[in-house]
């Protein structure tokens, strides 16, 4: 009997190419079947606090919320080295007072915020909106800043934009971790068979297409913002490695001193439950 789930990824690059070879059947699948929703990182954040997909993807940060009714699986996170958010600015600007800035933000509950948070805690002013309307937002002086993430990191020297600093590198000069950006996370109400069966099928959907990189080339193009195959790929390499396959220790070791130093700042509650599936 066939068993459908909800699933949740964003249009990027990073999770086209995870998800193309699951969801398009390129692997075996067995009797799961997913309803596939795609949303910006913030919408899928939002749609995992209302608890309306099975399985999703997720900011780190907003996952320190919803421990008690989602744990995280081992396939599909992105974590790595210098790839984390930037903060820029127009190039027209002087130094500015990010005490007094008007910062545009991906959302409340991305880890981008949550790393500029930590960063500068005195950065106050800011603005939500859609991550693909922040570089426009800070070229037409809408704000003085914006906090850019995905293929945006490649493009935004070409639209005049220079960089204030990059989160991912305070983060790993800071800690000397991995940055955890985002995961996927499945309803811990589930069976433990499916929950570990659908582990097992994303990873060999990850492992499937960096066996065959140019398989899910169609339906990144799909989806993307930047349609360059170059640029599509440079987001690819940037967020889907070995920690996407299996977390690991390192890993583990860098998500739980994210959520234990986050705690610390008083910015998510104590978690209690295990934050692996695996645990």
């Amino acid at each position: 009997m066939t068993k459908k789930l909800t699933l949740g990824f964003s249009p990027c690059p990073n999770d086209t190419f995870i998800f193309d070879a699951l969801i398009h059947k390129k692997i075996d699948t067995g009797e799961l079947d997913f309803d596939v929703y795609l949303g910006d990182v913030e919408d899928l954040n939002n749609k995992a606090f209302n608890g309306e997909l099975d399985i999703t993807k997720i900011s780190y940060h907003a996952y320190g919320y919803l421990t008690d009714e989602y744990v995280l699986l081992d396939a599909g996170s992105a974590l790595g080295k210098g790839c984390g958010p930037i903060l820029v600015q127009s190039s027209k600007v002087r130094k500015l007072r990010l005490n007094e800035a008007k910062i545009a933000i991906p959302g409340k509950f991305t880890t981008a915020n949550f790393l500029l948070s930590i960063a500068h805690p005195e950065a106050t002013n800011k603005e939500e909106m859609l991550f693909s309307d922040i570089e426009n937002a800070v070229i037409n002086d809408k704000v003085d800043a914006g906090l850019i993430i995905h293929e945006n990191r490649f493009t935004y020297q070409n639209k005049g934009l220079e960089k204030i600093i990059d989160l991912g590198e305070y983060w790993e000069n800071t800690t000397g971790k991995l940055i955890p950006l985002g995961g996927i996370i499945i309803k811990r109400n589930l069976p433990i068979e499916i929950i570990n069966k659908v582990n097992r099928i994303l990873r060999r959907s990850i492992e499937y297409a960096f066996e065959n990189p140019t398989s899910p080339l169609l339906y990144m193009k799909e989806h993307s913002q930047e349609i360059d195959k170059d640029v599509m790929m440079q987001h690819v390499e940037l967020y889907v490695n070995k920690y996407s396959i299996d977390l690991g220790v390192n890993g583990k070791t860098a998500i739980t001193q994210m959520f234990n130093l986050a705690h610390e700042k008083g910015i998510i509650p104590k978690i209690v439950n295990s934050l692996f599936v695996d645990s």
